[in-house]
């Protein structure tokens, strides 16, 4: 797959093209990657040259450890992407439409913190990271309780209201009953004057 195409099944899976940030993690990756060296000679990580030239990791993580192969990488190549070696664990810069593999990263986190994470830039600033963390899971409780008050007195108001319409449909049929029942004893009493009427005479 292209760099593009990697970056879009990374991001699928919830995650990033992989950030290398030290020795161990770089032969972490060498060790699994020599595992597929049959099928690609090496594979997409998450370093890029932005349009300034800049060498950046796609999940904005600090660019402290370098792995760079010989004559790497090449100041004329600005628009290019980068790769693991598979068989050195080396990077290279190259053509971006390069068909390779791809290593993606998953956070640790929920990606909703992770996000949080990133855009504070916690790394640099553990205390006011871990605030805004705080502040975060804060809101989100204040937002569920919130919701399930809601949803509570939605509830209530519908039982409220199918409790007024049974008690209308009640009142309906009692009234209609007592009208029935009316009309039966004004009969009983218009028979028994005419029953009275018949015994006076």
């Amino acid at each position: 797959m292209s760099w593009a195409q990697s970056v879009t099944q990374c991001v699928q899976s919830g995650g990033m093209l992989t950030s290398v940030e030290d020795l161990a993690e770089s032969n972490f990756l060498v060790e699994h990657a020599d595992l597929y060296t049959t099928k690609t000679s090496g594979f997409w990580i998450g370093i890029y040259r932005n349009v300034n030239g800049q060498l950046l990791w796609q999940d904005n993580s600090a660019l402290d450890f370098v792995n760079w192969g010989e004559g790497q990488p090449s100041e004329d190549q600005l628009d290019y992407c980068v790769g693991l070696s598979a068989f050195s664990g080396y990077w290279s810069i190259l053509p971006c439409s390069s068909p390779k593999g791809f290593i993606c990263k998953k956070p640790k986190i929920h990606p909703l913190l992770f996000a949080l994470y990133l855009f504070t830039d916690a790394k640099k600033d553990k205390a006011q990271g871990h605030m805004n963390m705080w502040i975060l899971l804060t809101l989100v409780l204040i937002i569920l309780l919130g919701m399930g008050f809601m949803i509570y007195f939605l509830f209530k108001i519908k039982t409220q209201r199918e409790t007024e319409r049974e008690m209308r449909q009640c009142s309906t049929l009692l009234e209609y009953s007592r009208v029935l029942t009316g009309k039966n004893d004004e009969n009983d009493a218009t028979n028994n004057k005419g029953k009275n009427e018949h015994s006076v005479v």
